[in-house]
């Protein structure tokens, strides 16, 4: 990285790109007073137009308060119809590619049925969705058209050191494009949100509503998070902000561009625990770091690589893991079709296996159904049970084996009424067992005085009866 002084010495910021990448990776403190009434605005005139408006519309319905009222539907002769209004939101983007392709957060346009962008000096344009992701909070959007634009290079995030000076750019409150600067607080930060992405950089540059998808910037003028959350009980910023790292959404960018319909993370076939102060002595270790090995699935790329239970990975091709999250996150960025080198301590000593990284197989055909017709299980969608379909609804490994997962339940159904939720597996009914979907199907078509029904929910069975 580019020393401070030299960075905002504006007769020099022209030449960044030609700065030899060892004297990129030289920080250096202000030395006197003049240093510090420097400014950054050369590279805020260097890197604004590649930070947009992302404005994102969606048609929201509104559900009438007599709906599901008999007393109204039989009175008025007709279902009481619901209204549609359509509903806008703001957040901000980030353009990586010449040709108009633009990163932001997945909440930004989640549901949205219109999506434009607008650059800093007012142009806006039309665009589409390529590739989006609930669980890590990513985009990727096209403009439409053929233009040429001001794109944004991507930095290594893993070269970001705590303390190190950024500018987080974006659209807060929907006043127009707003800078403000701060330092790296804090890397490898996990539980800031649900979902099971938890690796963000930190930082103390204002982040407000409105940032959302905007850019977090290293003063070498290079994009190395997507700023994403902040922690705030008002709404407001207060110092803590959090960005997704460069290096996960080049991932992201390059399964948009191979034309991946979903973007998919490795399977592993295995669960792990953070591992605690007391796990750590008893595991001889110097310190409560890693991820604790709990359970292994038979046949899975962890027990072809020899992880076993109990053993802790401490390392990821040489870089170190603090917590599950974060093995999570690094196995990620080596992407679908990649090999890992993880080191494991086991019986306190260290030692690297190899993890060959691939899509979670689907070992039995989904065979996805609506449950519908007169019984309980009526707007209840179900499919055959396997590794892709338990990856997909984050179930644990240990529920990946075979039966009838129910995959989504429609609201106000009668499956919905007697608790039905999504990955539930439904294992008996009426007292013959559930092996597929479609054996379900033809058993819900029966009509006995009662329902009897044996499910597995969070590891424990639970028996219900239905008149």
């Amino acid at each position: 990285m580019l020393k401070v002084r030299t960075l905002l010495a504006a007769p020099v910021v022209l030449a960044l790109a030609l700065v030899s990448p060892a004297t990129a990776q030289e920080r250096t403190v202000p030395q006197s007073r003049m240093e510090m009434q420097l400014s950054f605005a050369p590279l805020v005139k260097q890197v604004e137009n590649a930070v947009v408006n992302v404005y994102a519309e969606r048609v929201v319905e509104r559900r009438s308060i007599f709906e599901g009222d008999p007393f109204f539907e039989e009175f008025f002769g007709q279902r009481m119809p619901n209204r549609s209004e359509k509903q806008s939101s703001l957040g901000s983007g980030v353009i990586v590619g010449t040709k108009g392709i633009v990163v932001t957060n997945n909440h930004v346009i989640e549901g949205a049925s219109d999506i434009k962008i607008a650059l800093a000096d007012g142009r806006e344009y039309e665009s589409t969705v390529v590739l989006k992701d609930e669980r890590v909070d990513l985009a990727v959007l096209k403009v439409k058209g053929d233009f040429e634009f001001t794109a944004l290079p991507l930095g290594d995030s893993d070269a970001v050191a705590v303390g190190d000076l950024v500018l987080a750019i974006g659209n807060p409150f929907g006043v127009g494009q707003t800078v403000t600067s701060g330092i790296v607080s804090a890397l490898a930060r996990n539980q800031v949100r649900s979902g099971d992405f938890g690796f963000f950089i930190q930082t103390d540059a204002s982040i407000n509503p409105g940032n959302s998808g905007g850019g977090l910037i290293n003063m070498n003028g290079e994009l190395i998070g997507i700023n994403t959350a902040i922690f705030s009980r008002g709404g407001g910023s207060n110092g803590v902000g959090f960005a997704i790292p460069a290096n996960l959404v080049k991932t992201f960018i390059a399964s948009a561009e191979n034309g991946s319909a979903s973007f998919d993370r490795p399977f592993v076939g295995a669960t792990f625990e953070a591992v605690t102060s007391e796990v750590a002595e008893a595991l001889g270790l110097q310190r409560a770091r890693g991820a604790l090995i709990s359970q292994v699935q038979a046949g899975s790329p962890a027990e072809k690589a020899g992880m076993k239970p109990g053993q802790v990975i401490t390392a990821v091709n040489g870089i170190p893991v603090e917590h599950p999250d974060a093995l999570g996150y690094r196995l990620t960025t080596v992407g679908i079709g990649g090999t890992a080198r993880i080191t494991i301590v086991n019986n306190g000593k260290e030692e690297d296996l190899t993890l060959s990284l691939d899509r979670a197989p689907e070992t039995t055909p989904r065979d996805e159904r609506l449950i519908d017709g007169r019984n309980p299980f009526s707007g209840a969608v179900v499919a055959n049970l396997s590794p892709r379909i338990a990856e997909e609804l984050r179930m644990p490994v240990n529920q990946a084996a075979t039966g009838v997962v129910v995959t989504e339940i429609n609201r106000g159904s009668p499956a919905a009424r007697i608790g039905l939720q999504p990955r539930d597996i439904i294992v008996e009914l009426n007292g013959t067992a559930v092996t597929s979907s479609e054996i379900l199907a033809k058993l819900v078509n029966e009509d006995p005085s009662i329902w009897r029904v044996e499910i597995e929910r969070d590891g424990q069975r639970i028996r219900q009866f239905f008149r």
